[in-house]
């Protein structure tokens, strides 16, 4: 499927680079920790490792190199991307209240205490949220599966984590509007449904499905055929099976393919974690990346724009560990600070592991995972389907398999 360069060539030593393999098939996939596992290494745009492993999942034979699988929150930072493509075209900026775009936002207020279920005490009136806040994550909003707060406790009586499959967007956020928010925006760090609320508002904004803008604006330039929002009839054979880490055990079956309520449309598409796609077409993603925002003639946005994106928007510099107070996260906090759609690492040293400064990256709740190294013009894209994330560290182990294999550094 991908025609691999030399490794050689391209400043990698081909002998360390095949220790993956047999380390992903003995730690993870031979004993069912991890079903099934693809992975692409690049540089220069150009694919130099690729692996295929596993099987699509119960009793559905080998994996098949066009598989899909659900990328989770690797949905973000495409969300994110349409978003700035907005922001270039000034029909919207980073600093506009978000009530330019969702009036139902005009008497957001911060939690004041009070149970876990409404009725609840309000508190004081928020500070204004911006665009801004939203793309960082700083937005005051939250996640109920964190299970941390009263307000966890809230949006998983409103089952907001997976809203789309019984809400439209504008119910999505009259509901979400009469929640508090877990702090003032702007102030502390927590991953949330914001990026959802990005999404809804690249649809008022642009005035399309957010699906059917991302096919125009993003998919189609970039030749990526296979990824969307659910999947149909004629391609639900592709879509591998789901899976739940169990503890000292083999995953179990959570949401078999072939039977996914993904094939019954959404009532909205989520921008914070509902797409699905294929390795090679978030490769084509993460290549555009590391470009600066261009592949193959096709300018999705600009260098400047993708620098602003991937610096560190945290206040005075700090990093994750000093600001966020969520416990569900794809990154390791430590040296990394977060940006506009992506974690970003600030300080390599403290990240415990090879990386450049720079070095940006997220994932998805199914162990899914991608980064992308400007420094060393390197991206991976990992495709897997096991929840939670957090199980096991295969993340960190892969980065450091990779990184050991350069021979020579552009750093």
């Amino acid at each position: 499927m991908f025609d691999l360069a030399d490794p050689a060539a391209l400043g990698f030593d081909a002998d360390r680079l095949a220790r993956i393999a047999p380390f992903l098939t003995e730690a993870y996939v031979g004993p069912g920790k991890l079903p099934m596992v693809q992975l692409l290494v690049a540089r220069d745009g150009q694919p130099v490792h690729h692996l295929n492993l596993g099987t699509m999942g119960e009793g559905r034979g080998p994996l098949r190199e066009d598989a899909l699988f659900r990328i989770a929150s690797m949905t973000k930072p495409v969300t994110s991307i349409a978003f700035m493509q907005l922001v270039e075209q000034c029909k919207v900026a980073l600093e506009d209240p978000v009530t330019r775009v969702f009036p139902e936002f005009a008497e957001l207020a911060v939690y004041a205490g009070g149970g876990g279920s409404i009725p609840f005490m309000p508190g004081r009136k928020a500070a204004p949220m911006r665009f801004v806040d939203l793309l960082t994550h700083m937005s005051g909003l939250t996640y109920g599966l964190q299970n941390r707060t009263n307000i966890d406790a809230l949006y998983r009586e409103h089952n907001f984590d997976f809203a789309r499959r019984h809400l439209d967007s504008d119910e999505f956020v009259a509901r979400l509007a009469k929640l508090p928010l877990e702090f003032d925006p702007g102030t502390r760090w927590n991953y949330s449904v914001a990026t959802d609320v990005l999404g809804i508002a690249v649809e008022r904004i642009s005035g399309q499905r957010l699906g059917d803008y991302f096919a125009e604006h993003i998919f189609e330039p970039l030749g990526m055929v296979d990824t969307a929002f659910g999947t149909t009839e004629d391609n639900h054979a592709r879509l591998v099976d789901a899976y739940q880490y169990q503890p000292g055990k083999a995953a179990k079956l959570l949401d078999a393919g072939p039977a996914s309520s993904l094939i019954k449309p959404a009532r909205f598409d989520s921008g914070g974690g509902g797409l699905i796609g294929t390795l090679a077409d978030y490769h084509r993603f993460a290549t555009m990346l590391v470009n600066g925002g261009e592949l193959d003639g096709a300018r999705i946005v600009s260098p400047k724009t993708l620098a602003l994106m991937t610096a560190n928007h945290l206040p005075g510099g700090a990093d994750l560990t000093q600001l966020s107070q969520s416990m569900f996260s794809e990154s390791q906090n430590a040296g990394v600070g977060f940006g506009l759609g992506f974690a970003t690492v600030i300080d390599p040293a403290k990240t415990l592991m090879p990386a450049s400064k720079g070095e940006f990256y997220w994932g998805g709740a199914y162990s899914t995972a991608f980064f992308v190294d400007p420094v060393e013009q390197l991206t991976m894209v990992f495709m897997t389907q096991v929840y939670p994330s957090s199980a096991y560290p295969i993340r960190r182990q892969l980065k450091t398999l990779i990184y050991a294999a350069l021979s020579e550094s552009r750093g």
